[in-house]
């Protein structure tokens, strides 16, 4: 952040503060009531600055339904100590990411054969959710991968990509922001491996609250993907396709969180166009890109829309069709999480539990260590009409 945005930061009103934080966590200004135990009125009147924050315990308890620090709504330069009880290794990947170069001297050569098999393993890791195992990973990947060998830079900008894609499922975006800008860097102009990196950087965009940067950033990478479609090398056009309509599919996201219904549905309808010639279960570029994917995403586009109806009906038609059960789990959880929320947000609490309790049987620690979905657990049980399992599961999580 440069320095007049710090400045900036540090005159606006501690209320002005409380709201930022609370949009950037997707709460309502009543999700946050209802955490607090007080009234919408109440917040309300926080964050316009007519009721003043006087006491150290509200203070208190504010930053910590907000998982900040406390020091971060009196000073924003100070650094939100954001965190899962259930998911440690984030300060391991912190540390490697502090000093990438310094800390690939003196280790051990590692050939790039070796290190692919190993970011393979990563990856897969990724996709069935085994986020602990992964953060014990990444610390080795990221400071051993050596962009001087052959095919290194490739394999550095993909462990970059998925460090950031993992920081911003577990509540660390600022970090996956971070990490992403170092995928997009190490690239070297590779319009592929741009693009790649570039897909996490929309997502870390995103969850800063961020869209119009996240919608800029997909469809400028997008645009630079696109003339590598029908490359020379079969695998090379597979892979630039899927990341083309992954990028389209993150920008239609972001276009509806801003929100831009028209755009959401047009960048949707071009995503499709990739998807029919990509088909459900091929996995390029560990994208998850398919048929299917974009279903879901329409199905989350319009829950962020609060077209909830036409969310769940998307999410039954999609769920029933054999592309389905093709995408990762950890692809599917996420989107049932996406869509969950966008329940809640419109009062649809049986339909967002259902969703919830879906997703966690797909992939259980995707609802145990992301901090999203911890949260969203808490509101509805809350909300007064949790079904047994639900409640169970709130249990559960209290004791991890």
């Amino acid at each position: 952040m440069a320095n007049g945005d710090r400045r900036n930061q540090r005159e606006l009103p501690i209320g002005r503060r409380v709201a930022q934080w609370r949009v950037r966590r997707h709460m309502t200004q009543q999700m946050l009531a209802d955490r607090l135990g007080k009234s919408k009125s109440w917040v309300d009147k926080v964050e316009r600055g007519v009721r003043t924050l006087d006491r150290v315990s509200v203070l208190h308890e504010l930053a910590e339904v907000l998982r900040i620090a406390p020091a971060a709504l009196l000073d924003p330069a100070a650094r939100p100590a954001v965190g899962v009880a259930a998911v440690d290794g984030i300060e391991g990947v912190r540390a490697a990411l502090a000093v990438p170069d310094l800390a690939r001297n003196g280790r051990p050569v590692v050939s790039t054969q070796a290190r692919a098999r190993q970011l393979e393993h990563a990856w897969l890791t990724y996709q069935h959710a085994g986020y602990p195992q992964l953060l014990r990973l990444l610390p080795g990947l990221l400071t051993t991968t050596d962009p001087g060998q052959d095919d290194g830079t490739g394999l550095l900008v993909q462990v970059y990509r998925l460090t950031a894609q993992v920081l911003v499922k577990l509540g660390e975006a600022e970090l996956g922001w971070l990490a992403a800008d170092r995928a997009v860097t190490t690239a070297a102009g590779d319009p592929l491996l741009a693009a790649a990196g570039t897909v996490p950087l929309a997502q870390a965009l995103r969850a800063l609250d961020r869209p119009r940067l996240a919608h800029a950033a997909a469809l400028a990478a997008a645009r630079c993907v696109a003339p590598e479609v029908p490359a020379p090398s079969p695998a090379r056009s597979s892979q630039a396709r899927s990341l083309y309509g992954t990028l389209l599919v993150e920008a239609a996201l972001a276009a509806a969180d801003r929100p831009d219904r028209a755009g959401a549905a047009d960048l949707l309808h071009r995503a499709a166009g990739a998807a029919e010639v990509t088909g459900d279960g091929r996995d390029h570029g560990w994208t998850g890109f398919g048929p299917a994917a974009v279903d879901l995403a329409r199905a989350t586009a319009a829950a962020l829309l609060g077209d909830t109806d036409d969310a769940l009906d998307r999410y039954e038609r999609a769920s029933a069709r054999d592309g389905w059960r093709r995408l990762p789990a950890e692809h599917r959880a996420a989107y049932l999480l996406d869509v969950a929320r966008g329940c809640l947000r419109t009062g649809d609490l049986l339909a967002a539990g259902r969703l919830l309790l879906d997703a966690e049987r797909t992939a259980p620690t995707e609802i145990r260590t992301r901090p999203v979905a911890r949260d969203l657990v808490t509101d509805l049980v809350r909300a007064g009409s949790a079904s047994t399992a639900l409640i169970r599961l709130a249990a559960d999580l209290e004791a991890t």
